[in-house]
């Protein structure tokens, strides 16, 4: 046993591409805490939770940090969110 402990949070959505949405906000949103991992973030059905689609790329990238775009993003990867005008 590691010692810690996932904290699985149930929300529902009523299609995988807003699953997924709602999945990268809630994890932008509490990413200034430390602890959290983006990139293990996933979705499933609720019928079977075993087939999980990840919601964040979280390829590594120069420096140690991670691509914090969706998973399926065509653009290059990037360890910030691209500022909107």
């Amino acid at each position: 046993m590691t010692g810690r402990f996932v904290i699985h949070l149930p929300i529902s959505a009523p299609d995988l591409a807003r699953a997924k949405m709602l999945g990268r906000t809630a994890g932008r949103s509490l990413a200034f805490l430390a602890r959290i991992d983006l990139g293990g973030i996933t979705v499933s059905t609720e019928d079977d939770q075993g087939v999980r689609h990840w919601v964040f790329c979280d390829r590594r990238l120069d420096g140690g940090r991670r691509c914090v775009l969706r998973a399926d993003h065509e653009t290059p990867c990037t360890a910030r969110l691209p500022r909107r005008a």
